[in-house]
C-alpha cells in the first residue's frame, strides 16, 4: 500500500506564493505519474498540474504561467510552486499517484490519493 501525504498549504494574501509538497511512500511499486488536483466544495475536482517519472509535464489552464511542478524521483516527492496566487485558487489541493506514466482523464483511474491540503488566498 502506498501512502500519499500533501503538505505546504496555508493562508496567503493575493499575489503571494506557496510551495506544496506531495510525498509517496510505503510500497514496492515505482511511482510514476503524480498529479495535483484541487477541489472547491460543491464542485468537481480540477486538474492543476502533473509530472511523470520521466518529467513529462501536464498543466491545467488555471496553472499555466503561474505554477511550476517538479519532482525528486529518489524521494518519490513532487512539488508545486504556486506564484501570483489569486483568491480563486482557494481550494483543497490533492495529490494523486500511479505506477503508470499516464495522465488519466478519469481521476478514478489513479491508484493512490492523499487527504489534501487546504490553500486559502485572501484578497
Amino acid at each position: 500500500q502506498v501512502q500519499v501525504v500533501e503538505s505546504g498549504g496555508g493562508l496567503v494574501q493575493a499575489g503571494g506564493s506557496l510551495r506544496l509538497t506531495c510525498a509517496a511512500s510505503g510500497s514496492h511499486w515505482t511511482i510514476n505519474a503524480m498529479e495535483w488536483y484541487r477541489q472547491v466544495q460543491g464542485k468537481q475536482r480540477e486538474l492543476v498540474a502533473g509530472i511523470t517519472r520521466g518529467e513529462s509535464v501536464n498543466y491545467g489552464n488555471s496553472a499555466k504561467g503561474r505554477f511550476f511542478i517538479s519532482r525528486d524521483n529518489a524521494k518519490n516527492t513532487m512539488y508545486l510552486q504556486m506564484n501570483s496566487l489569486k483568491p480563486e485558487d482557494t481550494a483543497v489541493y490533492y495529490c494523486a499517484a500511479d505506477p503508470d506514466p499516464i495522465f488519466f482523464e478519469d481521476i478514478h483511474e489513479y491508484d493512490w490519493w492523499g487527504q489534501g491540503t487546504q490553500v486559502t488566498v485572501s484578497s
